[in-house]
């Protein structure tokens, strides 16, 4: 099993696109990037942890490579939005891959360079790629949110729905 470390906005909508995928063994809400040990929802959506929302897979590479998951990761966000992902402001909602080997750091580079040249969007891809730090994994309450909450999640995610059908198609 390998890693990979996701942020896109709210990891409430992080969740759904890849959680039936074949070769997914696990996919966890939490925390990450920040200086304070066990951060609380609370203190991380107060902006002053240096936190970022973010998902953890665990996948099966003879599955599911980290080429397609790093894809399929760029159709869920805007990458042009550094400063959140649609109604989510601020630095905890800044769209990130964390890389946790050399490997998934080309991956993650080759395939931001090619969205880049590609054209799809006239604005800069200002998604970060940076190196995994420790990942903490948020309240109970945040886990599997999409499955928990449908009718308050679909409200949350009406607007990431709406990009990803716009630039991406319907790859949701």
């Amino acid at each position: 099993m390998e890693r990979a470390i996701f942020a896109g906005g709210c990891f409430w909508c992080m969740i759904q696109p890849f959680d039936s995928l074949p070769g997914i063994y696990s996919i966890m809400s939490g925390y990450t990037g920040g200086q304070l040990a066990n951060p609380t929802y609370e203190q991380v959506k107060s902006q002053t942890t240096g936190h970022t929302e973010a998902v953890e897979i665990i996948y099966d590479p003879q599955v599911i490579s980290y080429q397609e998951l790093v894809e399929l990761y760029w159709e869920q966000t805007d990458p042009t939005d550094a400063f959140g992902q649609f109604e989510d402001r601020g630095s905890s909602y800044r769209p990130v891959i964390f890389y946790s080997t050399k490997e998934q750091q080309t991956i993650a580079e080759k395939s931001k360079q090619r969205l880049a040249e590609s054209g799809r969007f006239t604005e800069k891809i200002v998604t970060t790629i940076e190196p995994a730090q420790p990942f903490y994994l948020a309240e109970v309450d945040h886990q599997d949110y999409y499955k928990k909450n449908p009718e308050n999640f679909a409200r949350n995610h009406a607007r990431r729905a709406a990009f990803v059908e716009e630039n991406w198609g319907n790859h949701q």
